[in-house]
């Protein structure tokens, strides 16, 4: 069953990982997708993927760090697909894992640019055509490490605690306009950007009873998120951990 058909989504960071698992398993349900990217290769990659489905598969290359860069390419792709009906801010990472004090700032910094902002700007430029729509939905792609504190990654910790801050408070603006916000937790999920911490399949080298997810793993939740009614949740975290948050 197509349950996403005559919708249109638009992916952040949607060249690999959970983003173009989203993006792949989006356009299987009907919808017409947009992923956006800083690797030109892996984007069009998964356009032309969606495109061999039947789909309608476009891609832009955006860094959502780059505020004037995302409003332009979030009207394109609006333009383009006609409508936006669904976001999903997915695009994120971190890679200062050290002690304030002996970190990078700049690092730290940019940690916050692409969790935090990138999430508002997409968010901001996406909203006058959200607004349009009927039902539509924001899913921010969030983590366990913003719903609790731990040493030696305060930059992601931080990010990620106000993008589920970012939620609530965006959720409760859009009551009014029928706009859907929730965060995704996915969990420990193996990607590129995680390959030098984790294995797949395999338990968290830190945190007992987790294992390490892969991407796929993350889809049904995203799919349960982008198809819910009128009525359905807002202002949630919705979380794939095996842990309390």
């Amino acid at each position: 069953m197509k349950n996403l058909t005559d919708r249109a989504a638009v992916i952040t960071g949607g060249g690999r990982g959970i983003g173009r698992a989203i993006a792949m398993e989006f356009a299987r349900a009907g919808a017409d997708v947009c992923v956006l990217g800083r690797t030109r290769a892996e984007i069009d990659e998964v356009a032309a993927n969606i495109r061999e489905l039947g789909g309608h598969g476009i891609a832009y290359i955006c860094d959502v760090t780059d505020r004037q860069a995302v409003e332009e390419v979030i009207s394109q792709a609006a333009e383009s697909l006609g409508r936006i009906d669904i976001l999903v801010n997915n695009a994120g990472g971190g890679i200062e894992r050290t002690l304030v004090g002996e970190d990078d700032p700049d690092r730290w910094v940019g940690a916050i640019e692409v969790n935090l902002l990138g999430t508002y700007y997409c968010t901001r430029a996406a909203l006058p055509f959200l607004r349009k729509g009927n039902a539509c939905k924001i899913i921010n792609v969030g983590s366990g490490m913003g719903h609790q504190a731990r040493s030696g990654n305060s930059s992601y910790n931080a990010a990620k605690a106000g993008v589920w801050m970012f939620t609530r408070c965006l959720a409760m603006e859009l009551q009014g306009d029928d706009i859907a916000v929730n965060e995704l937790i996915p969990g420990p999920v193996y990607t590129e950007l995680t390959a030098d911490v984790f294995r797949l399949g395999e338990p968290h080298p830190q945190i007992p009873g987790e294992h390490v997810k892969s991407p796929d793993d993350v889809v049904p939740l995203a799919m349960f998120l982008a198809t819910q009614g009128v009525s359905g949740p807002t202002g949630q975290s919705f979380s794939l951990a095996r842990r309390p948050l």
